[in-house]
């Protein structure tokens, strides 16, 4: 498979809104080159080196700009579509922000040289109390931590951003023997999975993109869970029948618009006393998310954040 790369130019202060524009259009994998944040990196470690990469001190006078990739087939051309739509409305949604030009570059890229850009970011990553997210070219152990192994694909679910880590806290806190769980938007699967590593009896997990659902079969392979989780491709409407039944865990790691359509139909999904995680809101939508929930029953029993995302562990009233 070949792959569009795409760079949004920004500024220091747009790289926020841009991002979130991304992520609403269902990219959650992304990374950003900014010469601020290298300047605060120099300044707080240039005592404990004595050399630089030439590769990175370039980043000391680059534009900033937000990389992400697009498969190219008929789905990542729509998904093009959708974002070049959105940088149009970007100014009107962040009024007094500098944004910068918001130019979009794109280059083509094979599946190789992608996988071996991703490998230079992505290590072993303790998240929680009890959990170790290792790719599985970089597997390792770690006293009193369940490892999860992971090859991400092009699939969003690494464990490295911070929707994913605050999802999966929640979840390591929630999980007991015997408990069955549902994600819905599974990605690479990491959050079914990983119930299953915590001791859940079983995990269902769906998602509208075909390769995704590929990916988390894979996953769940590496971790020796394969008999205990099924992935489906579709929404919840498209795989009712597959995906009946009452869950002790329902986890909705995906962006606010599409909780918020989601949850009327989301509680009918649920098991007496069971508990809904949500992640994947941007903080300038948490409220949104708050009514929406008030409105379809829900109370939010605990609240956690981290850079600007928010996760909610929330029980039906």
């Amino acid at each position: 498979m070949e792959w569009t790369q795409a760079k949004i130019y920004t500024t220091t202060e747009g790289a926020d809104c841009v991002c979130g524009m991304l992520v609403g259009a269902g990219i959650n994998g992304f990374s950003i080159e900014d010469a601020k944040d290298f300047e605060e990196f120099l300044t707080d470690t240039t005592v404990h080196w004595d050399m630089v990469d030439e590769s990175l001190l370039r980043l000391k006078d680059c534009e900033t700009c937000v990389t992400f990739y697009l498969p190219r087939n008929p789905q990542g051309a729509d998904m093009l579509l959708e974002i070049r739509r959105r940088i149009k409305e970007l100014p009107s949604l962040c009024p007094g922000i500098d944004l910068g030009r918001l130019f979009m570059e794109l280059s083509d890229i094979n599946e190789e040289d992608w996988a071996n850009e991703w490998k230079k970011y992505y290590h072993p990553t303790p998240v929680g109390e009890r959990l170790l997210i290792c790719p599985c070219w970089e597997q390792k152990e770690e006293a009193g931590r369940i490892p999860v192994i992971l090859n991400p694909g092009m699939a969003f679910g690494t464990g490295q951003h911070n929707t994913t880590r605050l999802c999966m806290e929640l979840l390591e806190q929630q999980i007991k023997p015997g408990m069955q769980v549902f994600d819905v938007g599974c990605g690479s699967g990491i959050l079914a999975i990983t119930g299953v590593l915590l001791g859940a009896k079983s995990a269902v997990g769906i998602d509208i993109d075909e390769m995704a659902v590929k990916i988390a079969y894979e996953n769940a392979e590496l971790n020796g869970v394969k008999d205990k989780v099924r992935f489906y491709c579709g929404d919840l409407l498209s795989t009712k029948e597959q995906t009946a039944g009452e869950y002790d865990v329902v986890c909705m790691n995906i962006v606010a618009d599409v909780i918020i359509s989601l949850l009327s139909e989301i509680g009918s999904r649920m098991a007496p006393g069971g508990c809904l995680l949500l992640s994947g809101i941007i903080d300038t939508r948490e409220q949104d998310v708050l009514d929406a929930l008030k409105g379809e029953g829900f109370a939010v029993k605990e609240r956690l954040e981290d850079g600007g995302w928010v996760a909610l562990r929330c029980a039906q009233r």
